[in-house]
């Protein structure tokens, strides 16, 4: 029986590009208990995915528990983070242990789906009203709906700025007669990372130059590292929310405050609405690009027929 090395399950299961959150803080962790598990279990992906809720729904409740539990709801809310992270850190391994032993199924990616929405909304949930009911401040009442809504704005915004692309590859290589293409995206129904704004910045042909300034040269060096440059994405607004925020009850110990968890809310939302707008401006510019390229198709189309007859 073949055993499973690290270096097998970076080369096979790891994204070439990722939320920087999991390269650094997730990524060390996952792999090396992928290899473990894989090598010494048959524990499948959905079994992984199944755990990731457990440990969320433990998580909620530590982040409902100063409700109760007194002076030690500081404690609470730390475990409630740590709880979280974990979570994710199993829901990345279904993911690899899928790709690895190629035991995925398309249920299972509905299942992985629906359980990370109902873990991330039950655990804000928890954290929020929580504070509300122990502080009586309003504000945790206040921004509750609004951390929900960006969330669900950025599914539905990722998912359409997707199809928007994938129907735009489909367009042009109609267009030009690439059966390859169409074929190719014929056989990987999945549509792209909404997310990943490769396909925005290459040049417009082989003769443009690179280019050039500081965003260029932090953009290759954040890719040097797998890191994509979409450095607020839905992977950082949970993690934020739902570990950096609790973890911020620490600064009670040495400041007049509770806790952080409204002002890092407060940046996670703005953070969220910044990088959304980016997205949708590269695909503004992306469309405009697809315009042009295909009136010069349908240009050139005419012109090809006629020297042709």
């Amino acid at each position: 029986m073949s055993r499973f090395t690290l270096a097998q399950v970076k080369e096979e299961t790891y994204k070439a590009k990722d939320a920087w959150w999991t390269v650094f803080l997730v990524d060390p962790l996952a792999g090396r208990l992928v290899v473990w598990t894989a090598n010494r279990t048959n524990i499948t992906p959905n079994q992984l995915t199944l755990g990731a809720g457990v440990l969320g729904l433990l998580s909620a409740i530590c982040f409902a528990a100063p409700v109760w539990a007194g002076d030690l709801g500081w404690a609470w809310l730390l475990v409630g983070a740590l709880l979280f992270h974990l979570s994710f850190v199993l829901d990345c391994m279904d993911g690899k242990i899928a790709r690895l032993k190629h035991n995925g199924s398309v249920f299972g990616s509905w299942v992985d789906f629906v359980f990370d929405r109902i873990r991330f909304f039950g655990c804000v949930m928890a954290l929020l009203i929580g504070q509300w009911l122990v502080t009586g401040n309003a504000a945790y009442l206040i921004v509750a709906p609004v951390v929900v809504f960006f969330d669900l704005l950025r599914y539905l915004n990722g998912s359409q700025v997707a199809k928007t692309r994938k129907s735009m590859k489909q367009a042009l290589a109609v267009a030009s007669g690439d059966t390859d293409g169409l074929r190719a995206e014929a056989a990987n129904p999945d549509v792209s990372d909404p997310e990943d704004d490769e396909m925005s910045d290459a040049p417009a042909n082989a003769e443009t130059p690179a280019p050039e300034g500081l965003y260029p040269r932090v953009r290759n060096f954040l890719l040097r590292h797998r890191v994509r440059p979409h450095l607020f994405s839905g992977i950082e607004f949970e993690m934020f929310l739902c570990v950096v925020a609790p973890v911020t009850v620490l600064v009670a110990f040495f400041t007049p405050l509770n806790s952080l968890i409204i002002p890092v809310a407060v940046f996670s939302v703005l953070a969220l609405a910044f990088f959304e707008i980016v997205l949708v401006a590269r695909l503004y510019k992306e469309s405009r690009r697809f315009e042009a390229r295909r009136r010069e198709l349908a240009t050139a189309t005419p012109a090809t027929a006629g020297g042709g007859s």
